[in-house]
């Protein structure tokens, strides 16, 4: 009998996933953009982020039976087009953005601690060659031990903080009176962070595929997502305050190195400490990588199973690994670090572009939830938790915002066309797949109890009630013109 998952395993799930070497440059050019007042923008995300924790946790209740989560519910909230678009944008679009950030910066640390003379690409193509090898065998790195990678990724980062907080480094403390002035002041100013500060938080639905091993699922799955987002929350806070401590804001702001995690543990503990941070970026880099190539190649095969991808992209080898996922993904994670995208543009350039993407399916989920509550009143749902739709609407206004203030000038501008081009790419694909391939009604919610009861399948029956109609719609026509 397999073993159930405790609270415990679920927290690990949640912070596990979400930690990850981007979320340690990001939070050290926050930081240095607006100093200890970055960790206000993270207080108010944290929040919203638990309103999507609600949303996904609701929806989760009623379909306990699904097990990819976000492209079913918005199949049977909003129809196929808006799924294709939202599973797509999160976890495909968004993975392959931060998989080149997390491998490039992979690459990057490697090189600072033992290969100085090699281009950090190099270093990241093999890291990305060695984990699409890895998962077309189908080997799992990190599930047996997600536990005790979290515990030494949350520990670390909680006692370097506490270290710097506290002055207990080796290295020279930069007192408040030395410490430059941050270059974004104001409440108004630090908010428009919040976009930045999000990416340290995004993820929370990972748990979704597991809630069905669960001891407790009704109860564990929105109370690991809490308490994960709680301890994110004071743990990078700590490690926020403890960079002031040693590291001028200016260069935390723009680390020369790009590195800016790194630059502080040098600071804070000299030799030791650059190794002992260069663990914990590679240790996060590396757990995040094999479930972003297990997950997302997983995802490709159970939406080209349900047709709303090529056929090409369920094809599994001998080991069941979706090759096909892995090798499209593989490639264009590949060419982005070829690119070099990471060198040219920075690691935070890579992040706000991937979260526009993941903000709207955010925004599509929190819609859903109000759709679905609409159409299906009497679902076994927590009415308690339901609070009048308010966590939805302020979710929803909460990540417009952060979308609309991604960035700031020229920068912002990029991120925005860079968004505009792949997202109306996206939408005509969508389109064109659904009406002219599938030959459904695009917007055509599935019902909720068809998709929470058909693990697969259910979009043969949409298609099939789709030839139905026309086929009557062309009988109708023909009886008219024979009358």
């Amino acid at each position: 009998m397999k073993k159930k998952l405790s609270l415990f395993d679920g927290i690990s799930v949640t912070v596990g996933l979400i930690v990850a070497t981007s979320c340690l440059v990001s939070l050290g050019t926050g930081i240095g953009l607006a100093g200890s007042a970055f960790i206000l923008p993270l207080f108010v995300v944290m929040f919203l982020n638990m309103f999507i924790g609600l949303s996904f946790a609701e929806l989760n209740r009623i379909m306990p039976n699904v097990d990819g989560g976000t492209g079913q519910y918005l199949l049977a909230g909003l129809g196929p087009v808006p799924s294709l678009v939202g599973n797509i944008s999160a976890y495909v679009i968004t993975m392959v953005l931060a998989s080149t950030g997390e491998l490039g910066m992979c690459g990057k640390v490697l090189c600072q601690l033992f290969f100085p003379s090699v281009d950090n690409r190099i270093v990241s193509l093999i890291v990305l060659v060695m984990f699409f090898v890895i998962n077309c065998f189908s080997v799992d790195v990190f599930s047996r031990i997600q536990n005790i990678v979290v515990v030494l990724l949350i520990g670390s980062m909680l006692a370097l903080g506490l270290i710097g907080v506290f002055h207990l480094g080796t290295g020279k403390v930069i007192t408040a009176a030395a410490q430059s002035t941050p270059a974004i002041t104001g409440t108004g100013n630090v908010m428009t962070l919040a976009a930045l500060a999000f990416w340290l938080f995004i993820g929370v639905e990972f748990i979704i595929p597991v809630a069905k091993d669960m001891k407790n699922p009704k109860r564990d799955v929105l109370l690991a997502i809490i308490i994960g987002l709680l301890m994110l929350f004071a743990v990078q806070a700590i490690l926020g305050l403890g960079m002031t401590n040693y590291v001028d804001l200016g260069t935390l702001a723009a680390d020369p190195s790009g590195t800016p995690h790194m630059t502080y543990a040098t600071n804070l503990l000299g030799r030791v400490g650059k190794y002992w941070m260069g663990f914990v970026t590679i240790l996060a880099a590396v757990s995040t990588m094999n479930t972003v190539f297990a997950s997302t190649s997983r995802i490709l095969q159970g939406m080209a199973e349900e047709r709303l991808m090529p056929k090409l992209l369920s094809r599994t080898n001998r080991y069941g690994a979706p090759y096909c996922g892995l090798l499209l993904m593989g490639s264009l994670v590949g060419i982005l670090i070829i690119l070099n995208i990471i060198n040219t543009k920075g690691i935070t350039f890579v992040v706000l572009a991937a979260s526009c993407f993941w903000l709207v399916t955010y925004c599509m989920i929190h819609a859903t939830v109000l759709i679905l509550r609409k159409k299906y009143p009497d679902a076994p749902r927590n009415k308690k938790l339901t609070l009048f739709g308010i966590p939805q609407v302020l979710g929803i206004i909460g990540n417009v915002y952060m979308f609309w203030n991604i960035s700031s000038g020229a920068e912002r501008i990029t991120i925005f066309k860079i968004f505009g081009v792949i997202f109306c790419m996206l939408v005509a694909y969508a389109f064109i797949w659904v009406c002219g391939v599938m030959k459904v009604r695009p917007f055509e919610a599935v019902d909720m109890y068809t998709v929470n009861e058909s693990e697969k399948g259910f979009m043969d029956k949409l298609i099939e009630n789709g030839e139905r109609e026309s086929a009557d719609t062309k009988a109708d026509l023909t009886g008219d013109m024979l009358s």
